[in-house]
């Protein structure tokens, strides 16, 4: 049985982990901070139990404290049993969700690290919002990509509209940073992978000419901010362009969007291609 401690009072100190969630500057899950990692709702800190972000500490209503049950035997970390009231005051706002948990930030992977048995791997340049950075993890994970690699400008995987976003994946899905942007693009070269640049430009070939034959191959899908896109250098780093094929004048999708189709367009072709 988890350890539950209940709590009727908000200014506990107990409670901190989870203390001002909405604030510019007192955010728990700020790096410069705590660097805590906060999971919101049953199904995401379900994901967290299963992850590398080993809880430190949940809060939670004895709803979903029933709801998680026997995920949560064995865990040393404490459950703080409140009422939604007590969670609103801790927290800031009221949480539909009913349930929160707290981890520190494991040590970061290395590129060698995530790319290590990995056969398809999304690489990121730019995408600085951290709702779309939450839906191309979850696209990621629900569409075979094994790994995700940051280069620059990019936002924290783990802040926590983009775990939450993510529905937890982001702390499932393994993801690395480039200490060297673009050239730690040759590490994936050297490593077998071919490097597919997503661009608008409609002399490109499209996904699915470009990902034909690719099926026994290592293959990274390379996306960039919505808006500028790759910079023009980045580009020149891959093996081939390649574009969606648009309709109506349309010129561009949501770059969550636009990974999804491409990360699809792979794992389609690796499904018919590999049998």
């Amino acid at each position: 049985m988890p350890n539950v401690v209940d709590v009727d009072d908000p200014a506990d100190p107990r409670l901190d982990d989870f203390r001002d969630l909405n604030s510019v500057d007192r955010r728990p899950d700020l790096p410069t901070g705590k660097g805590l990692v906060i999971a919101e709702g049953v199904l995401v800190v379900q994901r967290m139990l299963s992850s590398r972000f080993t809880p430190r500490a949940l809060l939670g209503t004895d709803r979903r404290l029933a709801e998680l049950g026997a995920d949560l035997d064995g865990l040393d970390a404490p459950f703080y049993r409140a009422s939604a009231e007590v969670m609103a005051d801790v927290v800031g706002f009221h949480l539909n969700r009913g349930v929160l948990a707290s981890a520190s930030r494991a040590d970061e992977l290395t590129v060698p690290q995530v790319l290590d048995g990995a056969a398809t791997v999304a690489v990121l340049e730019g995408v600085n919002d951290h709702e779309n950075l939450g839906s191309v993890f979850r696209n990621a994970a629900g569409l075979g990509v094994d790994a995700v690699v940051f280069g620059s400008g990019c936002a924290d995987p783990l802040y926590r509209r983009a775990v939450r976003v993510s529905m937890g994946h982001a702390l499932l899905v393994p993801f690395a940073r480039a200490e060297n942007w673009p050239g730690d693009l040759k590490l994936l070269r050297e490593a077998g992978f071919r490097l597919l640049a997503m661009t608008p430009d409609r002399a490109a070939p499209s996904l699915a000419e470009a990902m034909a034959g690719l099926a026994g191959q290592r293959v990274a899908i390379l996306v960039g901010a919505e808006g500028p896109g790759l910079q023009e250098h980045t580009m020149r780093s891959s093996d081939v362009r390649v574009r969606i094929p648009m309709s109506r004048g349309t010129d561009s999708l949501n770059v969550a969007t636009a990974a999804a189709l491409a990360f699809y367009e792979r794992d389609r072709v690796a499904r018919v291609e590999g049998g």
